[in-house]
């Protein structure tokens, strides 16, 4: 099992069209055999800083960091890359079971 910790600078004029972006990647995520669940957040003092939670039924962190590039992945990240204030930051964390 493993997890993905992302987090999402956007552009304040463009949080509506991102969020849309983001309907449609987790949409096709959630129809990945691994994919457990997700969980999208707004920061209470910064309306335009998303982070996301991520689960995904992986193996092994490799073949957690390989279904990353499937196209649907790699076609939305190009999609929000000028929504965002900055790139975005991703961490990719494995449950030590406490």
């Amino acid at each position: 099992m493993t997890d993905n910790h992302l987090v999402f600078y956007v552009k304040p004029e463009r949080v509506e069209k991102w969020r849309l972006a983001f309907q449609e990647v987790v949409e096709a995520m959630s129809k990945d055999e691994a994919f457990v669940s997700c969980y999208l957040h707004r920061d209470v003092q910064d309306k335009n800083l998303f982070t996301l939670y991520d689960r995904l039924a992986e193996p092994t962190v490799e073949a957690f960091l390989e279904n990353q590039m499937k196209l649907y992945r790699v076609e939305n990240d190009a999609k929000i890359s000028n929504l965002l204030q900055r790139p975005r930051e991703p961490q990719v964390l494995v449950p030590l079971g406490y």
